[in-house]
């Protein structure tokens, strides 16, 4: 099985991130992508946090009844802060004959090289890339230059989409509208527990 792995807070999940799980299928041939929401994160804070269980119903929202998503709690059931290669071992071992992608936009692969272990996370999986705003291929390629195993990064194109999960928080926090910026079950979900939720509604437009 040709599996990708895509990681993040998730904070909430947003159309970008359930397009590049679109475009890293496609793409790469993959058989199914799962959302991997982190537990704590090792070296910051994840902002305006509900919970990993409410990130976690999140991404569950999100990925609905597509059969080729799915949404795994490996991290965010774990003690401690939440290591890649950490998740890349525990993968290997449930699954040892599963070919791993892991995806990454091209601002945290650039970032690779800080990674604990990074050398052993590149020989664990396939990194996948796909280019975001300044760090483009050639830019990734010097980042890493020397780091055993980056040759074998593979590259992959997706439509560029201006959204943030902060975007997505702001919104929700003054009461502006977030539907279509997030997946319907996602905006609803949202709504109904009223989460990011620090201010009066926006005023209806007449």
């Amino acid at each position: 099985m040709r599996h990708g792995i895509l990681g993040g807070a998730f904070n909430p999940p947003h159309i970008g991130h359930m397009v590049l799980a679109q475009e890293a299928l496609i793409r790469l041939g993959l058989d199914a992508v799962t959302l991997m929401p982190m537990g704590q994160a090792p070296h910051r804070e994840i902002r305006d946090d509900p919970g990993a269980e409410v990130r976690v119903s999140l991404c569950e929202a999100a990925v609905g009844d597509d059969e080729r998503l799915r949404v795994s709690t490996l991290e965010t059931d774990r003690e401690g802060p939440s290591y890649t290669v950490d998740t890349l071992r525990a993968l290997r071992k449930k699954a040892p004959k599963d070919e791993l992608f892991w995806i990454l936009g091209g601002d945290q692969a650039a970032a690779l090289r800080s990674w604990r272990e990074p050398e052993e996370v590149l020989e664990l999986c396939t990194v996948a890339v796909t280019e975001r705003g300044a760090w483009r291929r050639a830019g990734v390629h010097v980042a890493l230059s020397g780091l055993r195993g980056a040759q074998l990064i593979v590259y992959f194109d997706m439509p560029g989409i201006a959204v943030s999960s902060s975007l997505v928080r702001r919104r929700a926090a003054r009461g502006e509208p977030i539907r279509y910026l997030v997946p319907e079950a996602v905006a609803d979900v949202v709504e109904e527990r009223g989460l990011y939720w620090v201010g009066e509604p926006a005023a209806a437009s007449s």
